[in-house]
Formats: C-alpha cells, sequence, structure tokens
C-alpha cells in the first residue's frame, strides 16, 4: 500500500526538506504568475482600450487651450460706395477673437485633469486585470492538485483490491470489501474524468485575459503553502494608493476647473481686427490721396446678455463636484467593506488549512492503524475505506484553502491598489 502518512522518525531533517521545497516552490510561483502578468500587460485588449481612452483625453487639452480661428472676410459692393477719395469696390477683413483672461487657463486645467483621471481609470483597469489573472491562476493550481491526488487516491484503492482480493482467498475477508473498493474505484475515475473537464474552461477564461489561444499551455506550481499575513495597514493610509480615489480626486478638481471656466465664459470676449478697403480713383477732381486704399484696425466686443446659459454651466460643473464627491465617499465604504472581507477570507483560510494539515497528519495514524488490523484479522476493512476517503478529502480541501488565501490576498492588493 502507497503510505501517505511519515512516522516522524527524522523530524528535523524533513522539516529543513520541506521548507526548502517550499521556498524553491514559491519562488517558482511568483516567478510564473509575474512572467503571466506582464503578458496580460502588454495584450490584453481591454487594458489596451483604457490606455487608448487616456491617449484620447490628451488629445482634448490643445482643443480646448487654442484661441478660436481667426475669421477673414471679403466684401465686393456691387454698388460702389462713393467717398471723398474715391468709391468703394471691395474690404478684406481679418478678425481674433479673445476670451476673457483665464478662461483658457481654467479649460486646460480641466482637459488636463480629466486625462489624468484617465489614466489612473487604466491603473486601476492593469490593477483590476492582475487580480483577474490571479485569481484564475490558482484555480488551475487546484486542480491541478485535486487531479493528482485524485490519481493517488485511485492507485491506492487499486492497492487495496488486490489486498480485498487476497483476504477473500485466504478466507479472511469477504467479497462485499471487494465489491465496496470497486465502487470507489468507479467513483474515482469518473471524478477525475470531470477534473479533467474542468480544466478546459479554466484554461480557456486564463488564456483569454492574457489574448492567448484557447490551447496555449499553462505552468503552474506543484507545491504551495501559505505563509504569515502581511502586517495590518493603517486605517488612514488604506487607500492612498487605489486609482479610482485618486481618479475621483482629479475628476473633482477637473470640475472646479470647469466652473471656473464656465463663469468666464460668461464674460465679454474681446475681438480685434484689420480692415483693408480697396478705393478707386475719382476722375473728376484732383485731390490729396485721391483713390488711396484705406486700412482699419477693429475692436469688437461680445454682450453676454442670455446669462441662463452661463448660470446653467456654472451649476452643472458644481453638481458634478458633489456627485463625484458622493462618489468617492460611496466607493471608499465599499472598499473598506471589501478589505475586511478579504482579510477575513485570508484567515478563514490560513486556519482552515492548519486544521486540514493537522487532520491529515492523524488521519494518516488511523489509516496506518487500520490497515495492520485489517492484514491480521481481515476485519474493519469498511473503515479502511471510509478514512481513506476521509483523507482525500481533508487534502483536497487544503489545496482549496491554499487557492482561496492567494485569491483573496490578491483581491486585498486590488483594493489596495498596492
Amino acid at each position: 500500500m502507497k503510505n501517505r502518512f511519515r512516522i516522524n522518525t527524522a523530524g528535523f531533517i524533513f522539516s529543513i526538506v520541506a521548507i526548502s521545497v517550499f521556498l524553491i516552490a514559491s519562488v517558482g510561483m511568483a516567478q510564473t504568475l509575474e512572467a503571466y502578468l506582464e503578458q496580460a500587460a502588454e495584450n490584453n485588449p481591454g487594458l489596451k482600450a483604457k490606455y487608448t481612452e487616456f491617449e484620447m483625453a490628451m488629445q482634448r487639452i490643445p482643443q480646448v487651450s487654442s484661441l478660436p480661428d481667426p475669421s477673414l472676410s471679403f466684401d465686393y459692393f456691387v454698388s460702389p460706395v462713393e467717398t471723398r477719395i474715391g468709391p468703394q469696390k471691395a474690404r478684406f477683413s481679418l478678425t481674433q477673437m479673445f476670451p476673457w483672461f483665464g478662461t483658457l487657463a481654467a479649460q486646460k486645467d480641466a482637459a488636463t485633469l480629466s486625462a489624468e483621471a484617465k489614466y489612473q481609470a487604466f491603473l486601476d483597469a492593469k490593477n483590476q486585470l492582475f487580480f483577474q489573472v490571479t485569481a484564475a491562476w490558482y484555480p488551475l493550481y487546484e486542480l491541478n492538485e485535486m487531479l493528482r491526488l485524485q490519481n493517488e487516491n485511485y492507485e491506492i484503492l487499486t492497492t487495496y483490491k488486490q489486498l480485498a482480493t487476497t483476504a477473500f482467498s485466504n478466507a479472511k475477508g469477504s467479497m462485499v470489501d471487494v465489491i465496496r473498493v470497486d465502487i470507489l474505484i468507479d467513483n474515482s475515475a469518473t471524478d477525475i474524468a470531470l477534473l479533467e473537464e474542468k480544466l478546459k474552461p479554466l484554461r480557456t477564461a486564463f488564456n483569454k485575459l492574457l489574448n492567448r489561444p484557447d490551447s496555449s499551455l499553462i505552468e503552474v506550481a506543484t507545491a504551495l503553502d501559505i505563509g504569515a499575513m502581511e502586517a495590518g495597514i493603517e486605517a488612514d493610509s488604506l487607500f492612498v494608493e487605489n486609482p479610482m480615489l485618486k481618479s475621483f480626486d482629479l475628476k473633482i478638481n477637473a470640475a472646479e476647473a470647469q466652473e471656473r471656466a464656465a463663469f468666464r465664459h460668461g464674460l465679454p470676449k474681446f475681438g480685434v481686427g484689420l480692415s483693408y478697403v480697396f478705393i478707386d480713383e475719382r476722375p473728376d477732381v484732383n485731390i490729396v490721396d485721391n483713390g488711396k486704399d484705406a486700412f482699419m484696425p477693429m475692436l469688437s466686443m461680445t454682450i453676454p446678455l442670455y446669462r441662463k446659459k452661463y448660470r446653467a454651466a456654472v451649476k452643472e460643473a458644481q453638481l458634478q463636484q458633489m456627485n463625484f464627491t458622493l462618489k468617492k465617499s460611496n466607493l471608499e465604504n465599499n472598499l473598506l467593506s471589501a478589505f475586511d472581507m478579504a482579510n477575513y477570507k485570508m484567515e478563514q483560510a490560513k486556519q482552515r488549512h492548519i486544521l486540514y494539515g493537522e487532520q491529515i497528519g492523524k488521519t494518516g495514524q488511523a489509516i496506518d492503524l487500520l490497515h495492520s488490523a485489517y492484514s491480521n484479522s481481515g476485519k474493519d476493512f469498511e473503515e479502511v475505506l471510509r478514512m481513506q476517503q476521509q483523507l482525500l478529502r481533508y487534502e483536497m480541501s487544503q489545496a482549496t484553502a491554499v487557492k482561496e488565501y492567494y485569491t483573496a490576498e490578491a483581491q486585498r492588493k486590488y483594493i489596495t491598489g498596492r
């Protein structure tokens, strides 16, 4: 029989070897997962789209911070306008309008801050993608562990069947024992087949996050343990690095700048220009400057009489500030709740991992004792099988605890933006 329990006759040496294997596996796991995160950051189309939104927002800055185009007009007098020095034939006019002082600067500030908010949204999308990749990678580890454990269990059950058959042949056991283990072997074979089927959708989901073909091979860790949890984070600095909270701060500042711009839009705009008039000579007189073209500077000003639209624009910007402030407050509440839940899940998984480890050791001892008793008397074979299946459940639950721990840890990192 393949015995999973080892009596601790060389406990110190075993502990050193186990710690070394864990450290090597942990380093390999970190390197592998880090490589996948880099691939996702480079290839994921959704993340690229988020960065494109930031680039689009950057293009708004020169649009809103530039002067309006100058106005060029040409007038031709079908009926010439007579003047003292001759009839006016045509006129060219060039005018440039200028908004009130500080309007363009306020618009530029608003667009720049909005673009910075888009960049923070891109960072949040990257963090969310990293969490999704991590949350898709650990179930693959769990599935591989379950397949390994189920295959080991299948081999052990096959060995038990041989023992039960031998005991029955020697009149120490019953045929019922052979049938019982046959039933468990069939169950194990079905479980293995179902786990192998489950691998395909998990692999597809993971590869699509990296924008790779569905069937691309995925490397996962072969042995993982749960280490010590990180030290607690002070409440006042819990979400300092969270990109979405930074994004709301930038949106609030952008709305303030937009309010300043909206107010200045309600102030007069000034225009300066030049007008050139073509004048023909008068043939009937001889005077100074006869037929001399006219050159005139011009000054204009808009009068914002209809104030309702300007007041509405200012009010809209103020409401935007209130809206973003409330959304930020709501997000902080949700993040704090999610952070506490992630901490609880990590602690829960850690405690379960410890419990299952202890139960695995005790169950292994019980199996050794039951197996020895069965070898001598041919009795309690049903209890041997029950304890063997209980051991399998503990080992599979321990693999699940590892997955849940690191998934919750990844969620906590996403929440804090660290």
